[in-house]
């Protein structure tokens, strides 16, 4: 241990040795801050994650990366797993990660590489937490966009700019085969040319194809009620800016968050995104 630090942890036992212990109802760890409206299950899992990436250290190469969870809207179930997996994604890569459902955290990115929207739903950020966020992916940022990141913030436009398309519609849940178009991008270089799974498949407002670099599609032929046609994009990556955006639709079930293939694919997208 270096002795600057032997000597900070030292003090902290001494200090810590002299307090008295706080009243019961003492508040909770900020960067595990979570809305009333969340679940203890979320609760849980944010504090599980973030502990699980710190105890296991990063180094200074190592991407910085908050996870955001907050709804206004519809709440998935998979949130609590979506923020499970990535904190073990965190440890097993050696990244720091930190997860909360507290907007304010947005406005202070400086210890952040990349921004995390785990379907997020409703306009979960006021107009100053908006421009936060725009400030830090135009200046370099990384921004990764899970499912239902891409059902929030309609009135926002930088944030269909940041997504790439917005969310229409979806049939009901049920298998499907994934094209991979791109496997020369970190997220995709693990798949074969297809990836049949179950999970709900979105439509969306627009094609992005001309604004982004599409990585996977769907396969409409496979499965009952796509709207989009032969070119259905779910997976796409984009520079906005100086920073790094990454969306994919896929992550609705909270099955989804136990597949290898899929947990590979949102480690690829966070260390793209970070630049690093």
């Amino acid at each position: 241990m270096r002795p600057w630090l032997l000597a900070l942890t030292l003090l902290a036992l001494t200090l810590v040795a002299c307090t008295p212990d706080p009243p019961a109802d003492a508040g909770t760890d900020a960067s595990a801050d979570i809305d009333a409206g969340a679940d203890a299950t979320t609760d849980a899992a944010t504090d599980a994650a973030t502990d699980a990436a710190t105890d296991a250290g990063a180094d200074a190469a190592s991407p910085r990366v908050l996870v955001f969870s907050r709804t206004t809207g519809y709440r998935h179930d998979s949130i609590a797993d979506g923020i499970t997996a990535l904190g073990e994604l965190a440890a097993d890569r050696g990244w720091t990660l930190e997860a909360t459902e507290d907007p304010a955290r947005i406005t202070a990115l400086g210890d952040v590489d990349v921004v995390v929207f785990l379907s997020t739903t409703g306009d979960p950020l006021d107009d100053a937490q908006q421009t936060a966020l725009e400030a830090f992916v135009r200046a370099g940022g990384g921004w990764v966009g899970v499912h239902a990141a891409a059902d929030c913030e309609y009135d926002w436009p930088f944030y269909g700019e940041l997504v790439g398309a917005w969310f229409a519609r979806h049939p009901a849940i049920q298998p499907a085969t994934y094209l991979v178009e791109d496997r020369a991008h970190p997220a995709t270089a693990h798949l074969g040319t297809t990836w049949m799974r179950t999970d709900e498949h979105y439509d969306f407002q627009r094609n992005p194809r001309s604004d982004v670099r599409v990585l996977m599609t769907i396969d409409e032929a496979s499965y009952d009620g796509g709207g989009m046609g032969a070119d259905h994009p779910v997976t796409w990556a984009h520079e906005v800016g100086a920073g790094r955006s990454f969306y994919t639709a896929l992550g609705h079930t909270r099955e989804s968050f136990g597949e290898p293939a899929f947990r590979a694919l949102l480690g690829g997208a966070i260390e793209w995104a970070s630049g690093r």
